[in-house]
C-alpha cells in the first residue's frame, strides 16, 4: 500500500525544505518508495534523498545492518543526524578537491608526469611509466596492473594490498605497466591515492584540512569523519563518512557548476571537464575525472546523468536536465548483485518519473 511522500524535517543545515509536490516531484509516484523497501529487507536500504531545483523535497531513512569501514555497527536505525560510509564516492570528492588545487594554481596542468611529484620513487620509473600523467590518474587509464574485482575480503585484492603495504604509494607505483598510459580504463583506487598524495604535497596541507577549508566549510558541512591508513594519512580513496544531507550538498554544487550562494567554490570549467566523458568505463558507462556518466530511458525519453558510486550500494545521481540530485545509502557489502540494483530502482522507478510527471 502506498503512503504519502512526507516532507523532510526542517533542520539548521542550510537546506530549504518543501513538500514533494511543491518542490517539483510527484508525491503520488514517490509514495510507493518507502513501502517497497520496508518490505524488501534484503535491499538493506538506509537512506533515500532527493533535491529538486535546489530544495530538499524527499528524505526517508530506514533500519538495517551496517558497517563503518571494517567495524560492524549492527542493526542501525538511521536518521538525518547520523554519518554514513561513502566508500568510493570519496573518490569523486577527491576529484573535486584536486580541481580546487588546479583552480588555485597549485597544479599547473594535467599533462604533468606523475613521477615529477614523486622523486623519492625515481627507482620505480620506466619509459612506459614516464608517460603516465595526472589526466591518466583522474580517468583511471594509467595502464598499471591492478585488480579490485576480487572481494575486499580477499587479501589478494589490490586495494587491500595497498592498504596493508608499508608504503602504499610505492606499492601503487611499483606495479608493472600492462598497457600504454591512456589506452584504456581500468578501475584502480591506487591512482586516487596518488592524486591525494599529490594534493597534499602541492597544498602542504593534510587532505582533511584542505577539504574542510576549501570545500566542506563553504558548503556548511561541519560533521565528517575520515578513515585513516596505518601511517595516519587520510584514506581519500574510500574512507569518508558523511551525513546523506551533506553529500546531497556536494551533488547540488556539481549541478550548479561549482557555485553556491554566488561564491565559486570549484571552477565551472573544472566541473564541466571532470563530468564530461573521457574514456569508456565499465559496462555501458563513460568515465570522467572520477565521475560515472550514464543514461536512463523513462517513457521512451533518454535522460543523461552523472554519478558517484560507492561499494555497498551507495549512489549519488546528478541529473542536469531535470535539475535533480538523488542520494542513496545502503549496506549491501556482501551482495554485489543488489548493490547496483537498489540505486537504479530508486532512480528509474521513482525519482525520474516523479520529476517528469510533477
Amino acid at each position: 500500500m502506498e503512503e504519502p511522500a512526507n516532507t523532510p524535517d526542517q533542520q539548521d543545515d542550510g537546506w530549504v525544505i518543501v513538500p514533494p509536490d511543491a518542490g517539483g516531484l510527484n508525491a503520488n509516484v514517490l509514495g510507493g518508495l518507502a513501502p517497497q523497501f520496508e518490505g524488501w529487507s534484503d535491499a538493506n536500504l538506509h537512506a533515500a534523498l532527493m533535491v529538486r531545483h535546489g530544495r530538499l523535497v524527499y528524505e526517508r531513512y530506514f533500519t538495517g545492518e551496517d558497517w563503518a569501514w571494517a567495524t560492524h555497527l549492527g542493526h542501525v536505525t538511521y536518521h538525518a543526524g547520523l554519518l554514513h560510509d561513502l566508500r568510493s564516492i570519496t573518490k569523486s570528492i577527491t576529484s573535486l578537491l584536486f580541481g580546487i588545487a588546479v583552480d588555485r594554481g597549485l597544479i599547473r596542468n594535467l599533462d604533468e608526469p606523475v613521477f615529477s611529484f614523486f622523486p623519492e620513487y625515481a627507482d620505480l620509473n620506466t619509459p612506459e611509466k614516464e608517460r603516465i600523467n595526472l589526466r591518466h590518474l583522474l580517468t583511471m587509464s594509467a595502464g598499471l596492473a591492478w585488480n579490485e574485482q576480487l572481494p575486499y575480503s580477499n587479501p589478494a585484492n589490490s586495494e587491500r594490498r595497498m592498504i596493508d603495504a608499508p608504503d602504499p604509494h610505492r606499492y601503487v607505483l611499483e606495479q608493472p605497466s600492462v598497457r600504454p598510459a591512456g589506452a584504456a580504463y581500468a578501475y584502480n583506487g591506487g591512482l586516487t591515492a596518488l592524486l591525494a598524495a599529490i594534493l597534499q604535497k602541492t597544498s602542504r596541507y593534510p587532505i582533511d584540512v584542505f577539504a574542510n577549508e576549501t570545500l566542506f566549510e563553504p558548503l556548511g558541512i561541519q560533521d565528517v569523519e575520515w578513515i585513516r591508513y596505518a601511517d595516519g594519512m587520510v584514506n581519500a580513496v574510500s574512507g569518508l563518512r558523511m551525513r546523506p544531507r551533506d553529500l546531497a550538498k556536494i551533488g547540488q554544487l556539481v549541478l550548479d557548476g561549482g557555485a553556491r550562494d554566488n561564491s565559486q567554490i570549484v571552477s565551472r570549467a573544472w566541473i564541466e571537464e571532470s563530468t564530461s566523458p573521457h574514456v569508456n568505463g565499465e559496462s555501458l558507462f563513460f568515465y570522467g575525472f572520477h565521475w560515472w556518466l550514464g543514461r536512463s530511458l523513462v517513457n521512451r525519453q533518454e535522460i543523461k546523468w552523472i554519478s558517484a558510486v560507492g561499494y555497498g550500494g551507495h549512489r549519488m545521481y546528478i541529473v542536469p536536465s531535470l535539475d535533480l540530485v538523488v542520494v542513496v545509502m545502503a549496506g549491501l557489502y556482501d551482495n554485489p548483485i543488489l548493490q547496483s540494483m537498489v540505486g537504479e530502482v530508486i532512480l528509474r522507478r521513482y525519482a525520474l518519473p516523479a520529476a517528469l510527471t510533477a
